[in-house]
């Protein structure tokens, strides 16, 4: 799942686990970002995730971040603007059965139409969760 809003939800639960979707952000779109867990699978396949693919991005990292979930779910990012509290809820990563569930109110939407290669990489390994 990606970005998603309180407004208009129709459901109490977005995940398979308990989140809370937040209007926290990160809108300067050069913010640091910390790997939390750099050898995650989500961060190494196929392609090797690194600070490099967090650059170029446009108009912001992203917006609407969880700020409460449940601890069956992995934050894979630490992020914020200047002067802002640190933020972890910028990708959430659950195993679910056979399968796997990740949350991510990265702005992709922004990214991929732009031409970002580092956020094609990393959303190609969001696919690609199953086949690790």
């Amino acid at each position: 799942m990606q970005y998603n809003t309180n407004q208009d939800t129709t459901v109490d639960q977005l995940g398979i686990y308990n989140l809370r979707i937040a209007n926290k952000r990160v809108t300067e779109e050069n913010a640091e970002v910390t790997f939390l867990n750099p050898n995650h699978k989500l961060l190494n396949f196929p392609n090797k995730i690194t600070q490099n693919d967090f650059n170029g991005w446009v108009q912001e990292r992203g917006a609407y971040f969880p700020d409460q979930w449940d601890a069956a779910y992995e934050p894979l990012f630490e992020m914020h603007d200047t002067g802002e509290e640190p933020l972890k809820g910028s990708t959430l990563y659950a195993k679910y059965g056979k399968g796997n569930f990740i949350y991510t109110p990265l702005a992709f939407f922004r990214q991929l139409p732009a031409g970002n290669a580092g956020a094609a990489r990393l959303f190609l390994n969001f696919l690609s969760a199953q086949k690790n």
